[in-house]
């Protein structure tokens, strides 16, 4: 493994001197565990950010922390770009065919020039193909265009959805969601809402806030019905009709009409839900930097994408259990417009509630921008780490000090205005200055040369070209599909057979048919309008209830579920088949003793009649839930770890992924404490051993001046004639003598000074070695999609089967002239009884 490829370690680059501007020796590695409490990047055109916050996220990637990027100008999608064979044929449909005719050469000896130039500046830094490779096996990669089909679309509609408990159950939080949510699509519409003032943010506020509550969704179509009549009468202690009249109302219903009416506006009802969720994992747990590219878009449909987008990251968030570990990143570039100082547009309240409070679930956020003089400074102070490059104005640099200041206020260090001021001013191209709280000082740093090929924004003919196989292959399905979970009480039925059991309801219409007393017998309530053109028709159904708990004490589990179905009576030899209920939605009690007025039946099966048949049914229905309810837990024997129940096998392996990091954060600090006190005590002997090499140097050179001056004296005598030899002369002599001894004995001792040093250096770099060896073993994040997983099902004990009622129930249905049933009740979700 390559010295930098190990322990939660993003390689980013490189230390850089900047007096004699050049790079020193060794490598810039960052702790991916200080991106939890966020990090900013600023630095004009030209100054390399781009390809600093490309080499974070993949070095993120290769880290197996997935992301959420977005993209306002479209150098994000640069991602995509990987090619580990560097060739030049891979480069060449990507490169841009102005600079190749700039050059005045062809398209294909661009590339072939493009390609050798990558593979060249990666040998720099010490990376080759192979990484490249590890970096696109390493997590997933995809580009989603929010109102556009050249990537992978993405619907609003989810948005409109019930935000999770979590946040329903914080009134703070939830009137954020709702705020942000009425102010951005209001955006959007044109009109600049103030939450306080206009009424018709209050309007969508309230509707939002009373369906939310309800656990009702909302789409467009429903929401203009709802504006036009809303399920309120009162606003406030202003009656509706005096707060907002209804023709007023009907002119902001039909605003949003025109706007769902518009042509381009099918391209965001369609495509990938915003399921932060299944954005950051695929279906088998793998990791995934989604890529949202807007460049395309408008200003007010860019706030109200990212507005939308960053609450729906509030609310998973909040769904998640804490964490010290990082565990997903939230990257956002040109971040201009969108956390402005002064004003509050929708995207500032969410981006400030995670910049306070993602850290506790993991969650890093990174802001970049090219414009300092536009970022909320004030929102910012409790930002971890700054990258800061070239900057091309004293403005700039001034908002970038203040910032600087409040982020070492916040912390209680020391900050050296004057000395940061020199070293912004002395910047250049792809060097940066790295301010993180979490070491003990700045470091001026040379970006690494990216895996991924900076060519610059890809057109959406690109990106439509990259995204067409892996939309034709459903290979990027975040939001598609059913991903089956482990640990859910399923009840297994084809839609054939529930197709066959809903034919019954075209049977001859009686009135309702008179049944023996001992046969008890309920309606399922009807809900909703009546169509036009129909009538009220019930269908012969049978209502199951029931108790069941399925327990290991080995496994530790305990589940405990309430089952209510539905099943249809067919007629046929086997009249009730418990495979093909569904969830009924409802309890006991909500079942009505007496049926709507004016409604007709379906004829009843002469077994449904018989109260000898419930007792059967009963006891078929006991026998179909020992059966069929079992619960399916995975097993990870490498962390003894077992899956929570409705956990799928994806989500058990992110949560893995995460135990494995904790784990290896855990075992890297004790490693750091192990050895922190041995090289401390050897750093100090070697500062106290320097310390005598300079006293002994000092020692030498005074030495061999003395013993100059004394053999120069000597000398001196002789040349001037002396003719006889005095005993002074003589012993002048003898002194420089002995002062020649000194300073050869002299000498020796610096040199034993200097080898005390090294030796002591090599013991310092023997440790740092060890160390080095002791943590290789632990290794990069554990390949947990690779791991075999255990399955361990459990069953329920027929003890731990209780049913409650099975008993006959009367289904409504709205059956127009041509014989077609509609459902008139609130139907379950088919084969998901107690989900």
């Amino acid at each position: 493994m390559t010295h930098y490829e190990k322990l939660g370690l993003f390689y980013l680059g490189r230390p850089y001197d900047l007096i004699e501007n050049r790079p020193k020796p060794g490598w810039l590695l960052y702790d991916s565990k200080d991106l939890v409490t966020h990090a900013v990047c600023v630095g004009m055109t030209g100054s390399g950010k781009t390809g600093l916050c490309v080499g974070l996220l993949e070095e993120a990637a290769i880290d197996g922390i997935p992301a959420i990027v977005i993209d306002p100008k479209g150098d994000l999608t640069n991602l995509m770009l990987t090619f580990p064979e560097l060739r030049g044929e891979d480069f060449l449909p990507w490169i841009n065919e102005d600079d190749a005719r700039k050059k005045a050469v062809s398209p294909s000896d661009f590339a072939a020039e493009q390609a050798a130039l990558w593979k060249s500046g990666l040998a720099q830094w010490g990376q080759d193909g192979a990484r490249i490779a590890r970096l696109r096996e390493a997590a997933d990669f995809a580009v989603y265009t929010p109102g556009s089909q050249a990537g992978i679309p993405v619907s609003i509609l989810h948005s409109f959805a019930p935000p999770p408990q979590a946040i329903l159950a914080d009134a703070e939080l939830l009137g954020e969601r709702i705020g942000t949510t009425a102010t951005s699509l209001l955006g959007l519409l044109g009109i600049e809402a103030d939450p306080i003032q206009s009424r018709e943010h209050i309007l969508i506020s309230t509707i939002l806030d009373c369906c939310w509550k309800q656990r009702q969704g909302l789409d467009l179509a429903t929401l203009i019905q709802q504006i036009q009549t809303p399920p309120l009468n009162r606003i406030g202690v202003m009656d509706l009709e005096t707060f907002y009249p209804s023709k007023d109302r009907f002119e902001l219903a039909m605003r949003l009409n025109n706007l769902l009416a518009a042509p381009g506006f099918a391209a965001w009802l369609e495509g990938e839900a915003l399921d932060i969720g299944r954005l950051l994992h695929t279906n088998e747990g793998k990791p995934r930097i989604a890529i949202f590219s807007i460049a395309h878009l408008s200003e007010a449909e860019r706030m109200f994408f990212v507005t939308l987008l960053l609450s729906q990251t509030l609310g998973w968030m909040r769904t998640q259990p804490g964490t010290s570990t990082l565990r997903a990143i939230l990257y956002m570039d040109e971040i201009f417009g969108f956390f402005p100082p002064v004003a509050n547009p929708p995207s500032k309240r969410p981006l400030l509630t995670l910049l306070k409070q993602a850290r506790a679930f993991g969650v890093g956020v990174v802001l970049a921008t090219q414009n300092p003089v536009d970022l909320d400074y004030k929102g910012l102070a409790n930002t971890g780490t700054w990258f800061i490059g070239r900057l091309q104005t004293e403005r700039d640099k001034a908002r970038v000090l203040e910032g600087l200041e409040g982020a070492s206020a916040s912390t209680g260090k020391k900050f050296d205005r004057s000395r940061m001021q020199e070293v912004l001013a002395g910047l250049g191209s792809r060097v940066f200055l790295m301010h993180n709280v979490h070491d003990e000082a700045p470091e001026i740093f040379e970006t690494r040369w990216v895996l991924s090929y900076l060519r610059g924004p890809l057109t959406r003919v690109q990106i439509k070209t990259l995204m067409e196989p892996r939309r034709a292959a459903g290979g990027v399905s975040p939001g598609g599909g059913t991903a089956e979970k482990p640990g859910s009480l399923v009840a297994s039925a084809s839609t054939q057979e529930e197709s066959r059991g809903r034919a019954s309801i075209q049977n001859r219409l009686i009135q309702r048919p008179v049944l023996p007393p001992d046969v008890r017998q309920y309606f399922v309530p009807a809900s909703g309008r009546q169509p036009p053109d129909t009538e009220l028709v019930y269908q012969p159904t049978v209502f199951g209830s029931a108790l069941v708990r399925v327990s290991s004490a080995k496994q530790g589990v305990e589940i405990t579920r309430n089952l209510r179905l539905l099943a249809p009576i067919t007629g046929g030899a086997l009249a009730v088949d418990w495979s093909m209920a569904r969830d009924a939605g409802m309890i006991s009690s909500d079942l009505e003793p007496e049926p709507l007025e004016e409604a007709r039946f379906t004829e009843l099966p002469a077994e449904a009649g018989n109260a000898k048949s419930y007792r059967g049914w009963k006891k078929a229905f006991h026998d179909w839930l020992y059966r069929s309810q079992t619960v399916q837990l995975w097993k990870s024997q490498r962390f003894n770890e077992m899956s929570n129940p409705g956990e799928s096998e994806r989500d058990f392996r992110i949560r893995l992924q995460e135990i494995a990091h904790e784990r290896r954060d855990r075992l890297v600090e004790q490693m750091r404490k192990k050895y922190a006190p041995k090289i401390l005590r050897l750093q100090e002997r070697i500062r106290r051993a320097e310390q005598a090499v300079e006293r002994e140097q000092e020692q030498a050179t005074h030495s061999k001046v003395q013993t100059a001056i004394s053999i120069g004296a000597t000398l001196l005598g002789a040349f001037l004639g002396r003719k006889a030899v005095s005993t002074s002369s003589l012993g002048k002599a003898t002194t420089a003598v002995r002062g020649a001894g000194r300073s050869m004995k002299e000498a020796k001792d610096v040199k034993r000074a200097k080898e005390n040093v090294e030796a002591l250096q090599e013991r310092l770099a023997d440790l740092e070695a060890e160390f080095e060896d002791e943590t290789e073993g632990l290794g990069a994040s554990d390949a947990i999609p690779s791991e075999d997983l255990e399955t361990v099902t459990l069953r329920p004990t027929k003890t731990n089967i209780s049913v409650r009622l099975v008993a006959l129930a009367w289904a409504p249905y709205w059956q127009d002239g041509r014989g077609i049933p509609t459902p008139a009740w609130g139907e379950g979700t088919k084969n998901s009884p107690g989900g």
